[in-house]
């Protein structure tokens, strides 16, 4: 019997991916590939992957066994629920269900197999038209919060141009860069990099001359729920 796959599957270790250098690899439906930034399982998977759906594809209808958060990067995704434009932030909880498609194409950025049982909340955001506020405890970042329970706290952040920022959570922390640039140590990062960072490490960055906008989850690192067998 073959083990499952596993990619970045060591949480204790940062983890820092230019996402564009990653193959895009096949799923099982036709016009659906996948560029994995971590995953403990196969198809059935806890996983954190950005999905590209080429125009008119679509992928079986399916439930959340284990919860799915997205974010459309791109193009416009669809199911019968409705249409979703890039921007949009949407959270479907475990037990909904959706037959996933998208007639222009799109891309997504997609975490599976991460909620807890109890969050029951299911919503669509749109990033582009959400209000951010100052934080008065961190001088040059404004933010909107996405989800906050105790296990976790969701948010997208603005950070400004040319400052310098400690970064550490007792839960750990990840992070989506979607606008702008970021820079760790001598590597710089962009649209659409992706940075996990351990429990109870801190990293240090210095965004770009643009600032940079993030969708950013703290907290959720201390517990790693996978898949039932």
């Amino acid at each position: 019997m073959s083990s499952a796959m596993e990619i970045n599957s060591q949480f204790d270790q940062p983890v820092l991916i230019h996402t564009d250098t990653l193959e895009w690899k096949a799923s099982p439906m036709a016009g659906v590939e996948r560029r994995m930034l971590d995953r403990i399982g196969d198809e059935v998977a806890r996983a954190t992957s950005i999905v590209r759906y080429a125009e008119g594809s679509t992928f079986s209808e399916h439930t959340h066994s284990g919860g799915e958060e997205f974010i459309v990067l791109e193009g416009v995704f669809q199911d019968e629920h409705g249409d979703y434009p890039a921007g949009t932030y949407v959270r479907n909880p475990i037990g909904t269900h959706h037959i996933p498609r998208s007639g222009p194409g799109c891309t997504i950025f997609v975490k599976l197999w991460q909620f807890d049982e109890c969050d029951r909340d299911q919503f669509a955001v749109d990033l582009n038209a959400i209000d951010l506020v100052r934080d008065p405890k961190r001088p040059g970042v404004s933010a909107a919060i996405l989800a906050d329970r105790d296990y976790e706290h969701v948010a997208v952040e603005q950070w400004e141009p040319d400052i310098n920022f400690d970064l550490e959570d007792k839960g750990g922390f990840e992070m989506l860069l979607l606008e702008g640039s970021l820079q760790h140590g001598r590597e710089e990062f962009g649209r659409c990099d992706w940075i996990r960072w351990p429990a109870g490490k801190s990293a240090s960055f210095q965004t770009g001359r643009d600032g940079a906008r993030i969708w950013i989850k703290r907290g959720h690192l201390a517990t790693i729920r996978l898949p039932c067998a």
